[in-house]
């Protein structure tokens, strides 16, 4: 991910250094972990629409026959919008919203 430069937003990350990372409150209380990310093709990039948080995010990435199988549930989770994840510190992913406003996985 490349550093905020002169107040312009961070607009390329590298999911590997995401997927798997803690993701703070704005409050710095820990929600889950970043375990997915949609995005959809524009032109030549790929643009993250969302990002799952938590048990159904990595149940999503292992596939819906998995879960169906072993039954599980996904617990608290929850659908950020691309605009609601601070992402200036990838090591320090944090929300810039309330919880409140995330959507139910």
């Amino acid at each position: 991910m490349a550093p905020e430069t002169a107040g312009k937003p961070v607009t390329t990350a590298r999911l590997d250094r995401l997927i798997g990372r803690q993701i703070l409150t704005a409050n710095n209380r820990p929600l889950g972990r970043i375990e997915e990310c949609r995005a959809e093709h524009r032109g030549n990039a790929w643009v993250v629409r969302e990002w799952v948080i938590g048990a159904a995010g990595l149940l999503e990435r292992l596939g819906f026959g998995v879960r169906l199988i072993l039954g599980w549930k996904a617990g608290r989770s929850f659908i950020a919008r691309w605009d609601q994840v601070d992402l200036t510190h990838p090591d320090r992913p944090r929300l810039n919203c309330s919880v409140d406003e995330l959507k139910r996985a």
